[in-house]
């Protein structure tokens, strides 16, 4: 089979003459991060660059209600930009994230299901402690479009910050 026929987009820079594949030097630059520092040094690295990063002019300061929420209540979740304005370079919120997929519920209106205290992180399997996140009914992943289907059906997480009260039915 001849190399230029190849359809692995990879292959044609693998020839004699040009052995390596052409990374850029930012590649270069995060893959030695990745290898040599760890993952808890890369998250307090961008912990650190989050810190001293200048505060954008229009950002909105989105506040949690006074009474916190509570199972049964009815919630609308915020717009996209409201929620956009509220996240870090990381597109995270207190170590949350804001998914792609949770752009389909901006604007809905929600029913709270359950407000979370613990949760089993999967990536070090260890219980932790959480405050000011909120699991909605009905509300569940489907797959990323990152990674494609998923039949798990896991709730999504959500801060109270992103989450508006409409009403309490159980008053």
């Amino acid at each position: 089979m001849n190399l230029d026929e190849c359809n692995v987009s990879e292959l044609q820079y693998i020839k004699a003459e040009n052995a390596k594949l052409p990374y850029s030097p930012i590649f270069r630059l995060k893959l030695f991060i990745r290898r040599h520092l760890g993952m808890k040094n890369i998250q307090k690295f961008f912990s650190l660059l989050d810190y001293f990063k200048v505060k954008r002019n229009d950002m909105k300061v989105i506040t949690i209600p006074t009474q916190p929420l509570k199972a049964g209540d009815i919630v609308r979740v915020r717009s996209k930009e409201e929620i956009e304005a509220t996240l870090d370079s990381r597109r995270k919120l207190k170590g949350c994230s804001f998914m792609y997929e949770q752009q389909l519920y901006c604007g809905t209106e929600q029913r709270v299901f359950k407000v979370m205290e613990h949760f089993v992180d999967e990536r070090d399997l260890k219980l932790k402690k959480c405050r000011g996140l909120v699991l909605l009914d009905g509300v569940m992943c489907q797959g990323s479009r990152d990674w494609g289907r998923c039949d798990r059906s896991c709730f999504i997480f959500w801060r109270e910050e992103w989450l508006e009260r409409v009403k309490n039915d159980q008053s």
